[in-house]
């Protein structure tokens, strides 16, 4: 499916009860977009892949304690010359070439994870799984109150992002098992994607926007 671009988009403008209050209208670059959906799963496996580690590990004579003093004189003992017993021909030493933790992470350009990243949030848009509200604020940085007023939202299973200026939502919400909370900067396609809803507020969608003006995320 070839990628195109659309034009502003509105989407629903809800309260801290979850009562729609009117209609927001946002860039269509970064939330209208649609594109192949392959371009998404390559963020994820890069996300994915980013995560994972071997775990297979063999210690070099580096890596194990001991053997810092030399077995014997160097000369004149009638037996071969030896630094460290553990050197790798000595029992209990090091191991030769054996197996390292591998890393698996790599990267991809620059432009295709912005291009993906505005896919996904143009799908939880066009979806009906993006809740703008007009504001996440909290009178104290308590776990109680945000709980409640994600509770009066009716979300279960939220990606809450937060832009700087919210930061009493953001340590109040950090908490939670079920949500998970991220700065504007922190946002992932991986995410996006892997929960139910997201949740951000009219400041976080113009901060979004002012993030990608001028970039090229076609």
């Amino acid at each position: 499916m070839a990628e195109s671009q659309t034009a502003n988009v509105k989407v629903p403008l809800f309260s801290a009860n979850r009562e729609r209050t009117g209609e927001i209208e946002v860039s269509g670059e970064i939330f209208g977009r649609t594109g192949p959906d392959s371009l998404m799963y390559e963020a994820v496996r890069m996300q994915m892949a980013k995560r994972r580690s071997g775990t297979a590990a063999t210690k070099t004579r580096g890596l194990i304690s001991g053997g810092g003093r030399k077995p014997w004189r160097q000369k004149g003992t009638g037996r071969a010359r030896s630094g460290s017993t553990r050197s790798p021909i000595w029992r209990h030493g090091g191991t030769i070439f054996g197996p390292q933790p591998r890393d698996y992470s790599y990267k991809m350009p620059k432009k295709a994870w912005r291009r993906a990243l505005t896919l996904a949030l143009s799908d939880r848009a066009r979806s009906g799984k993006m809740i703008v509200v007009e504001a996440l604020e909290l009178s104290e940085a308590k776990t109680k109150q945000a709980k409640a007023a994600l509770e009066a939202l009716g979300l279960t299973h939220a990606l809450i992002v937060l832009s700087d200026d919210e930061k009493n939502f953001f340590r109040g919400a950090r908490n939670l098992a079920a949500h998970k909370v991220l700065p504007l900067a922190g946002i992932n396609v991986y995410d996006v994607l892997n929960y139910d809803e997201l949740l951000m507020s009219t400041k976080t969608a113009r901060a979004l926007e002012a993030r990608f003006a001028g970039s090229d995320s076609r």
